[in-house]
C-alpha cells in the first residue's frame, strides 16, 4: 500500500492544532473516496482521520462534519477532535474507535445494544443543521420496483427470483412499496450497517452521519435488519415486525441498485446492497403473504 500523503499530515496539523507524531492506514481503508488514518499525537493517544478524495465525496464530509457538531450531545456520536477544509481536500478527525468491538459477529447482547441505540437516536430532538442535500437523498429510497418492473434485465441477472416469481408478484410488490411512507419527525441515521457501528462500553457507536436526515421512526431499524441477518443475525421479522410496505421498498431499493455498474471509488456497495437485496425480498415476500422468491 502507498504511503500516506504528506499533505494529509498538514492537513490534520491545522485540524487539531498539533502535529502529530505519525499516520498509518485506518480499518477499512480499501476504498478510494476517502483516504482514513489512525493519527498518533503526543503523549501516545491516537484519533481517526477522514480525508476527502474527490469532490463529491468533499461535499459529504462537509455534510458529515455539520452533522457531528450538532450532534454532538447524542452519547452514540463519536467526539470530533478536528476539521480543516482547504476547498479540495477536507480533513475530519473524530476519537479513534478501532479499539472498540466491530461486529460481526454479532451476539443478542450485541443486538440489543444496536436497537437501544437506534431508541435513543430516534427520540433525540431534530437539530436545525440537518443538511437539505441529506433530507433530499432520503428520497432516492423510493427508486426500486417501478424501475425493476419496466426493465426486469438487470436484475434477474442477480438471480433472485426467477423470472415467472417477478411476473407474478412485481406489481404487488411495487403497489406496496408506493404506499410506504417514509416521512416523519424522527432523526434518521440512514445508513446503518456494521461497517458504520461499533460497540464500546455498552453503546453502540455510529460513524458516517453524511446521510443524517428527518424520516420515518422505523426507517433506521428497516433497513439495519437486512445486513444484520446476512450477517448471522436474528432474522428481520424479529427486529422489526409489521411494516410490509417498508420493507417492500427497502428490497426494492436493494435489488434495483444492487445490479447497477460497480462504483469505482466505493467497490464494495453494490456487493453490500445484493446481501442486503436478497434478505429483504424474502422477508417483503413474507410480509405480503408471498411465496418465497423462486
Amino acid at each position: 500500500m502507498a504511503q500516506p500523503d504528506p499533505q494529509d499530515l498538514e492537513r490534520i496539523e491545522r485540524a487539531i492544532g498539533v502535529r502529530p507524531t505519525g499516520l498509518r492506514w485506518a480499518r477499512g481503508h480499501g476504498a478510494p473516496s476517502n483516504r482514513r488514518y489512525v493519527v498518533e499525537l503526543p503523549g501516545g493517544a491516537t484519533a481517526f482521520a477522514k480525508i476527502a478524495g474527490f469532490d463529491y465525496t468533499a461535499d459529504w464530509l462537509r455534510i458529515e462534519h455539520a452533522h457531528y457538531v450538532a450532534l454532538a450531545s447524542l452519547a452514540c456520536v463519536p467526539r470530533l477532535v478536528g476539521w480543516d477544509d482547504d476547498g479540495e481536500h477536507p480533513a475530519l478527525v473524530i476519537e479513534d474507535l478501532s479499539r472498540a468491538a466491530w461486529p460481526p459477529p454479532w451476539s443478542r447482547s450485541d443486538v440489543g445494544i444496536v436497537l437501544d441505540t437506534l431508541e435513543l437516536i430516534g427520540s433525540a430532538p431534530i437539530p436545525d443543521e440537518i443538511d437539505e442535500a441529506a433530507q433530499r437523498r432520503l428520497w432516492d429510497i423510493r427508486e426500486g420496483w417501478d424501475l425493476i418492473r419496466a426493465d426486469p434485465r438487470g436484475f434477474l441477472r442477480l438471480e433472485l427470483c426467477s423470472e415467472g416469481w417477478l411476473e407474478a408478484h412485481v406489481e404487488e410488490l411495487e403497489s406496496a412499496a408506493a404506499a410506504a411512507t417514509i416521512d416523519g419527525d424522527t432523526l434518521v441515521h440512514a445508513d446503518v450497517r456494521s461497517d458504520n457501528l461499533c460497540i464500546r462500553s455498552g453503546t453502540a457507536m455510529l460513524v458516517d452521519w453524511n446521510w443524517a436526515c428527518v424520516g420515518s421512526k422505523d426507517l433506521d431499524r428497516i433497513t439495519f435488519a437486512p445486513s444484520l441477518a446476512h450477517e448471522g443475525g436474528p432474522p428481520p421479522w424479529e427486529i422489526a415486525p409489521g411494516h410490509p410496505e417498508l420493507v417492500a421498498l427497502i428490497a426494492g431499493y436493494f435489488c434495483e441498485h444492487a445490479h447497477r455498474p460497480s462504483i469505482p471509488q466505493a467497490p464494495h456497495v453494490r456487493q453490500l446492497q445484493l446481501d442486503q437485496g436478497r434478505v429483504a425480498l424474502t422477508w417483503a415476500a413474507r410480509e405480503l403473504g408471498l411465496p418465497p422468491p423462486s
